[in-house]
């Protein structure tokens, strides 16, 4: 692959924030240091740092809060950035198995993407043969250039030696990204560091934020692997939070995805049909919306039952939300049940708010203000896969709310999640799974916005990278996203005594009517009475019904 012309590389990430006046390098790529051969174990929580001095360039646009640790963020009209909170905001004893749904032609379920024939797979991989052989050949002039171009700094460095990286990548034209990525994966997997640095080198000027869907998943994916070395994953996560609204337009980040690809409103539809379908003649109905987000979904709902034959039921909704909310919408729970009051209030609605200000793991029965009588409804849209299950830790807060929520005796729980099987998988199949899965979501956001739409840059940056950084940098506590497939979620709710309804037809032509809205290669299947949204030949989400 040729070098981008307009390159907005990843490795200017490092250093895109500053502490108390001084620069912060996240990766601490500020020396190279050495101690022990432990620093690259798939558990990711022991053995040494080392470090390494990238290239430092401008850094892009983030409006960080006062609410970020100390960190503050620079503006400026290039580079990328690892960040915050995913588009969807996903360990038992074994890992899932993958999904055997997949097209025989999905691209996505291949550990490597395919060329058009078997001699372009022949040159692609002998390519990449001699890439590896000429930066591991200790008397190479190209290499030895390299490393003192990457020990010390690109601006330190002598021009004419650091123009030797340009010849190794002119050297390999047809290299294919995805390759790439995944040799250096599996270098970082086997603790080969100098392989790895030395193909992270290649990948720096191969990715880009503005460039095609497999250029961008690219960019945080490095991100991702340069943050394992160094064991900051879980600082890149908690430092950066999805916030602010971008131009004039207010749309806030979130927004914006949500305006240009279906994966909330497909949940916010499908849960919706399944609760007004369930709760039609119930007097009052509580609903518990685990992650209530700006309160969007309620508001459609609240409309419909206000014109519900025999009259509006009381609606009493509890919203669980822990303090990155805050960023997003600008305000605590208040503001949710501020708007969502008025609503009812308009219609006529008589409706309570109660704001529970938590993680998913700290609620109790007792936080949830149960009444008697009432039809209780619970909501997990994109949440439980951020619980920690057995394999994280003893309490498994995962199966324990499940637990929870089937002891309030609910007349449905809908749950929508991402269809991707990153839970107990060992961090090299978890690159790979991680890399199909989001290279087809970048794919279906790319159909909807320029390459170079600095929104959609944006949005991907602050709530979608983050996720990606975390899933391929933490191990055992640290990392928070753990996808599981609706296959497992189906085992989880029936240990918890759950029975599965199958969702009803007009979810079914709600969604479906939602979806001409987006591109064609958008799919619905109704499958074992849960619905899949797919894009192209992989699926992407599913949402299920439960009592």
């Amino acid at each position: 692959m040729q070098t981008s012309q307009k390159r907005h590389t990843s490795s200017s990430i490092q250093g895109f924030c500053h502490q108390t006046g001084q620069q912060i390098d996240p990766y601490g790529f500020s020396h190279f240091q050495l101690v022990n051969s432990n620093v690259l174990s798939d558990s990711g929580s022991q053995g040494t740092s080392i470090s390494f001095e990238t290239f430092k360039e401008e850094y892009f646009t983030l409006e960080s809060s006062t609410a970020t640790n100390g960190f503050v963020v620079y503006d400026s009209p290039a580079a990328s950035i690892s960040s915050n909170r995913s588009p969807f905001s996903p360990q038992v004893l074994h890992s899932c198995p993958s999904d055997h749904h997949h097209s025989p032609d999905n691209v996505y379920g291949t550990p490597v993407s395919g060329s058009s024939s078997a001699d372009d797979n022949s040159v692609l991989n002998q390519k990449m043969k001699e890439l590896e052989v000429f930066l591991m050949e200790p008397e190479s002039d190209v290499t030895n250039s390299y490393d003192f171009c990457f020990l010390n700094g690109i601006h330190h460095a002598n021009p004419e030696a650091c123009s030797n990286l340009n010849k190794m990548v002119e050297m390999i034209p047809r290299l294919n990204l995805k390759d790439v990525l995944i040799a250096c994966a599996q270098a970082v997997s086997d603790k080969d560091i100098q392989r790895a640095a030395s193909l992270m080198q290649v990948l720096d000027r191969m990715v880009s934020v503005a460039g095609d869907p497999i250029q961008r998943v690219g960019a945080y994916m490095l991100e991702g692997l340069r943050a394992r070395l160094e064991f900051s994953g879980s600082v890149i996560y908690k430092a950066l939070n999805c916030e602010a609204p971008v131009g004039s337009d207010l749309m806030t980040y979130m927004g914006i995805l949500y305006q240009i690809c279906p994966y909330w409103r497909f949940a916010y539809l499908s849960a919706n049909a399944a609760i007004q379908e369930t709760a039609t003649h119930e007097p009052v109905i509580h609903i518990i919306d685990f992650q209530i987000a700006q309160g969007n979904q309620w508001i459609p709902l609240i409309q419909t039952l206000a014109n519900r034959q025999g009259g509006s039921p009381v609606i009493r909704i509890t919203g669980v939300d822990d303090s990155q909310s805050f960023h997003a919408r600008g305000g605590g729970l208040h503001v949710v049940g501020q708007r969502l009051s008025d609503v009812a209030r308009q219609y006529n609605v008589p409706f309570e708010f109660h704001d529970t200000a938590m993680t998913c793991c700290e609620v109790r029965r007792e936080d949830l203000r149960i009444l008697p009588g009432e039809a209780v409804v619970v909501n997990f849209p994109y949440v439980l896969h951020h619980m920690p299950d057995e394999s994280v830790n003893t309490t498994n807060h995962r199966d324990q709310l499940l637990r929870l929520v089937k002891s309030l005796n609910p007349c449905i729980v809908t749950l929508t999640e991402q269809e991707s099987n990153t839970n107990t998988k060992p961090f090299y199949p978890r690159f790979i799974e991680t890399l199909d899965y989001y290279t087809a979501m970048f794919e279906s956001i790319d159909v909807a916005r320029a390459r170079d739409d600095k929104q959609r840059i944006n949005a991907e940056q602050h709530c979608v990278a983050r996720d990606i950084v975390n899933m391929i940098a933490c191990e055992n506590d640290e990392r928070v996203e753990r996808h599981e497939l609706l296959g497992k979620w189906r085992v989880r709710f029936s240990m918890a005594g759950f029975t599965q309804c199958p969702l009803s037809s007009s979810a079914s032509v709600a969604i479906r009517d939602l979806l001409k809205e987006y591109d064609k290669n958008y799919g619905l299947e109704e499958r074992d009475g849960a619905l899949y949204l797919w894009w192209k030949s992989r699926p992407m989400v599913t949402s299920s019904a439960w009592r």
